[in-house]
């Protein structure tokens, strides 16, 4: 478009929220300038619906055709959008069957419905059970090609399917739960028993989903799925096609870690969800509430973005749902509402009108809210005749008991109020048990001075919204349950309250009943900014913006991601070359899995890690192998890797090289003689101190570091007390003493100035070589560990370099995808052979450790100093770093898991004769 100020030079947006801003700039500029995108006169006055609205459900909301969803009159244009599949349990329409292969369909209520309708720049498909069972083939052909033209495709689910997913495992568990009421409590046992059924056909079903979205899928869609019903789904799309773009959407609360954790899946429904892309909820409490669960419960790292796990991060935000403000303020002008409004006002003349809209549910509060608008006619009497509620009710699954004993109940209390303050002419309550059509429901709206939303837990709660968006020329008061999603949004201008508490929910009934006009004006401009800002059309609109930004990072994020490690590449080289030096990690590479939460037992499992039993006999066949030297390199004790490696004829270095030994001789040490340790003592006091405190810590005395290890305490609680550790260290015991503070990801390790790895390596091959009078270069390495950062230099410390008289290059990062077998050369440039030339880091660690030294090493024999450098003849291609677990390192590939390095230690061990 010629003029408009998106069309000059395109500018790349830099960051992520620069994107966002401009895909919303551009929505905005589209709405501006195309109304003939907007839809017409009839659709707009369809009867939509919106979430918690309690409209007729008979009542026929217009066409949902291809137009709805689709701008422009051309199929041309329409190519040019990208294609949202939107999967729901259930489709938008109702279908009713009028012969073997006929079907009548009507639009469903629903707030989704409405937030969709409105998107019109994408292509959308929904996807979803259609509320009937179609056992037969010829009435599934026919539902279909009906459903076609309304843009839905039917997922089929039978009798007993729906009966254990829907009704048992999504009503009778995961709703409650998730509204917290927790698991069912009558019958405990049968709800045991039938719990893994449920919880199977639940899997079933949304397996059933995915196979009907891998049908329909094509390349670049964005799929994006609804609500609790389809927890699962993400996990089962991603494992068809990891490139799929999902994302998923929760209309209800997500509890507190410590709800969740109460439900016996808790763990696969988390993770399944994890695998979308973006995790998106109505308020910001569940997003942390979610975030929590996933840190606690399955021990990941939630960051301000998300959930990580080992480098794969699941965006986690929240988007508020809003409603179609616009056709509610229009539907005022409507001369059937204006008679409503005018037949309502005659009607409660001279009275002021309370307004309840409900579903009749355990969560809305129905109850309390009666109860409370008892207690004002209590205590204040002058309002008795001046004041009428009216609570719309909406029967919702009466064939459920609990559901018939709330209404038994809310009937007595009903009942019993007007039989105390009503006269002969007037009652202070009007209930009713049914719906109102959407006019009747805006004129309600309309005439309304105050309404009462006292959900006790409530996803969001968009009659609120509804209620705002009627007022604009009355102004009346909202007062709404602190508990309802909506109170995030809106808790500015309404009064919030404690459903719970009649006595405050009554005394706020007064304040808004007797609340000054300016005061109501100001409450009410700033809710009616927010509703008819933050609609339903630009809720749906900005998630599918922030998911496809999403899946741009991660592409970014993953090109960082060090590639698998091609391990039939290694194999061959091993096999090819003559003189080999495998390096090894222990914890996290040799030990056996331990469960990341310590469950029963692991904990001291941990402490004392143990082998794995699949690794003995792969590396006893290593060991013996006359070309090939075995090096265990780990920050453990000298006595763990006696009691794990004893018996194989290998080197053993403890305490990150400080200790060495070849297992047929005894320990040596290469610290230099005048190490200070005079800090050890003061740092021991701190660290019992921090375990005696924080439960489930424990710490490692070494003879050259002490480790602070929180891996199985409360993850916040071990985060804040290992900052105020941090802060007590600098502060105090090491501020003077020549010490580095390593921190792992739930450890804390405080170690002499410069004791690495990759420091001790050099003084390490050196005494091999000498002892073992090597006399063939080493023309093969691989190191393989879970190694801390400051660690890492192990890996660098082998990396090929150029001849000394070229100028010095950065090591290039292979940017090879990930299990994509790498290219046969070095980096940075071709060559046929090339030394190491490496420093002496002894010599460095002499200078550095010159103090008064009262502290020595508790071993007999020192090694001398010997170059091992020199014997490396290494090509780069003969060069195998990786890094277990770790997809962002300074290592060349990733392993994984300890399971990786099985595989490939059995594949080196198989290829010796």
């Amino acid at each position: 478009m010629p003029g408009n100020k998106y069309n000059g030079t395109p500018v790349t947006p830099r960051t992520r929220l620069e994107r966002l801003l401009l895909n919303r700039e551009l929505r905005k500029f589209n709405r501006f300038f195309n109304p003939s995108d907007e839809l017409d006169d009839g659709l707009k006055e369809a009867e939509l619906f919106a979430n918690d609205s309690v409209l007729n459900k008979d009542e026929n909301c217009g066409p949902f055709n291809e137009e709805t969803f689709s701008e422009g009159v051309d199929g041309s244009e329409r190519l040019h959008k990208q294609r949202l599949l939107v999967v729901a349990n259930r489709l938008p329409v109702s279908a009713v069957r009028k012969g073997e292969d006929s079907w009548q369909l009507e639009m469903s209520v629903g707030g989704l419905v409405s937030a969709l309708l409105g998107v019109k720049e994408f292509d959308a498909r929904w996807i979803g059970w259609a509320g009937v069972n179609v056992p037969d083939e010829i009435g599934q052909k026919a539902l279909t090609t009906a459903l076609a033209e309304k843009r839905c495709i039917p997922v089929f689910l039978d009798e007993d399917i729906v009966h254990q997913y829907y009704n048992g495992y999504c009503n009778n568990m995961l709703w409650p739960l998730f509204h917290y009421l927790g698991l069912p409590q009558e019958d405990r046992l049968a709800t045991t028993r039938s719990f893994q059924s449920q919880f199977d056909a639940y899997k079933k079903a949304n397996q059933m989903f995915a196979d009907v979205v891998n049908k329909h899928y094509k390349e670049g869609d964005v799929v994006w799925c609804h609500d609790y019903h389809l927890m699962f789904l993400p996990k089962c799309l991603k494992e068809y096609n990891s490139k799929m773009k999902v994302g998923w959407f929760l209309h209800t609360p997500f509890p507190s870690s410590e709800i969740h954790r109460m439900l016996p899946s808790r763990s696969e429904l988390l993770r399944s969800v994890l695998a979308a892309d973006l995790v998106g909820f109505h308020t910001y409490d569940y997003a942390r509430h979610f975030v929590s669960a996933c840190t606690r419960i399955l021990g990941l790292e939630g960051t301000p973005e998300g959930v990580e796990d080992q480098g794969k991060l699941t965006r986690v935000a929240a988007f508020p749902i809003g409603i179609d403000s616009e056709r509610f303020i229009r539907a005022l002008e409507l001369p059937q509402v204006q008679d409503h409004i005018k037949e309502l006002k005659e009607r409660f003349a001279g009275r002021k009108v309370m307004l309840g809209v409900d579903r009749l549910d355990m969560i809305k509060g129905i109850p309390q809210k009666i109860l409370a608008f008892e207690e004002f006619l209590e205590e204040n009497p002058e309002w008795r005749d001046k004041v009428v509620l009216l609570q719309i009710a909406v029967p919702t699954r009466t064939d459920v008991p609990e559901y018939q004993k709330l209404t038994s109940q809310v009937h007595e209390i009903v009942g019993r109020i007007n039989g105390r303050f009503g006269t002969l002419t007037a009652v202070p309550i009007h209930h009713l048990d049914r719906s109102l059509d959407f006019h009747a429901l805006c004129a309600l709206y309309a005439v309304t001075d105050v309404a009462l939303v006292t959900s006790l837990r409530d996803g969001m709660n968009l009659v609120s919204y509804e209620f705002v968006a009627c007022q604009a020329s009355k102004k009346g008061v909202l007062i709404l349950s602190e508990f309802a999603g909506a109170a995030q949004s809106l808790g500015a201008g309404a009064i919030l309250v404690n459903p719970w508490n009649i006595s405050e929910v009554a005394s706020s009934i007064g304040y808004a009943l007797n609340m000054p006009a300016d005061e109501r004006e100001k409450r009410h401009n700033h809710n009616f900014r927010h509703v008819t800002t933050h609609t339903s059309q630009e809720w749906a609109a900005t998630f599918v913006s922030e998911l496809n930004d999403t899946i741009v990072e991660a592409q970014l994020r993953t090109r960082q991601v060090l590639p698998l490690l091609p391990v039939n590449d290694a194999v061959e080289r091993y096999t090819q070359s003559s003189n080999r030096l495998l390096i090894l990690g222990f914890n996290a590479t040799l030990t056996e899995p331990v469960h990341t939460l310590g469950r029963r037992g692991s904990q001291i499992r941990e402490m004392e890690p143990r082998l794995h039993p699949q690794l003995k006999e792969p590396l006893k066949k290593l060991c013996k192998d006359q070309m090939t030297t075995v090096v265990v390199l780990s920050g453990s004790d000298r006595t763990i890797l006696d009691e794990n490696f004893g018996e194989y004829n290998m080197w053993l270095a403890a305490e990150n090289g400080m200790f060495l030994r070849r297992t047929t001789g005894k320990w040596m040490t290469t610290m230099p003689e005048n190490l200070n340790m005079d800090w050890v003592d003061s740092v021991k006091h701190v660290f019992e101190y921090f375990t005696e405190r924080t439960p489930r810590s424990h710490f490692e005395l070494r003879e050259t570091s002490l480790l602070w290890n929180y891996k199985y305490a409360d993850v916040e609680f071990g985060r804040l007390q290992a900052r105020d550790m941090l802060q007590h260290l600098w502060t105090g015991p090491i501020s003077n003493a020549a010490v580095d503070v390593v921190q792992g990801r739930r450890s804390v390790e405080v170690r002499a100035v410069g004791v690495t790895k990759g420091a001790a390596i050099d003084r390490i091959l050196g005494e091999i070589v000498h002892n073992q009078g090597m006399k063939a270069p080493i023309d093969y390495v691989l190191c393989v560990g879970h190694f801390l950062v400051k660690d890492e230099d192990i890996y660098t410390f082998f990396e090929p370099e150029l001849p000394i008289e070229t100028p010095p290059i950065v090591r290039c990062r292979l940017p090879e995808p990930v299990g994509l077998p790498v290219p046969k050369i070095p980096c940075g440039r071709s060559r046929s052979k090339t030394h190491l030339k490496k420093q002496r880091s002894l010599s460095t660690l002499e200078g550095n450790y010159l103090g008064s030294g009262g502290w020595r090493p508790m071993v007999d024999d020192r090694i001398s100093v010997h170059e091992g450098s020199s014997v490396l003849d290494l090509k780069g291609e003969n060069y195998f770093s990786c890094a277990v677990s770790r997809k962002r390192s300074n290592a060349r590939y990733l392993l994984g898991t300890t399971d990786d390095v099985v595989t490939l230690l059995k594949q080196l061990a198989d290829c010796l004769h």
